[in-house]
């Protein structure tokens, strides 16, 4: 039976994969977590980092495990990252799919060498991923995923010691997974 929105339980609960695929990308990336970064995608999958809509050239093309695996580390020069997935279509045909979301990326960097407590700058991406996937025997992956920036904003923080954050979901019971586990 269709909901109003037009699609029925197989394709809300494709969505809903697909959603989750997106959200442990942005963990993945803020915990500089490679090798699940890295099987988020098919073995031959593509990141594609582009400067803008429309530009010719991309700012960096990482095809295949071992070079996405490497894609987490070029986080680490900030003190902190925090990915804000929102905004998510598909559209499913089988086992491929084709999926624009949307993204608030925050990049903090410190004033000083000393880092939390201090003051620092976020650097706010503000990002259109387009998409494309593949349904695989063990979930959806990325297929390709392209990233243009919208736009840049720039402002100043005030950076907190990490105390609370240092305990986190476990990600390994099954990417994507609403996992309650804590890591010990």
């Amino acid at each position: 039976m269709a909901t109003p929105d037009g699609t029925g339980p197989e394709r809300r609960s494709d969505a809903e994969e697909l959603r989750s695929l997106s959200t442990a990308y942005a963990s993945a990336a803020d915990d500089r977590d490679g090798e699940r970064f890295a099987a988020l995608f098919l073995d031959s999958g593509e990141l594609v980092v582009a400067v803008g809509p429309g530009e010719a050239r991309p700012a960096s093309h990482h095809v295949g495990h071992e070079a996405l695996r490497r894609v987490p580390d070029g986080l680490r020069r900030y003190e902190r990252t925090f990915h804000q997935v929102s905004n998510h279509r598909f559209a499913i045909q089988g086992d491929r799919a084709k999926g624009e979301v949307l993204c608030v990326a925050h990049h903090v960097l410190t004033t000083t060498a000393e880092g939390a407590g201090e003051p620092g700058l976020d650097t706010v991406w503000f990002i259109r991923y387009l998409d494309r996937y593949v349904r695989t025997d063990g979930g959806w992956r990325f297929e390709r995923r392209s990233l243009y920036l919208q736009w840049v904003e720039e402002h100043p923080v005030s950076v907190l010691p990490t105390g609370a954050q240092t305990e986190r979901l476990d990600p390994s019971p099954g990417l994507g997974s609403d996992s309650h586990h804590t890591r010990p």
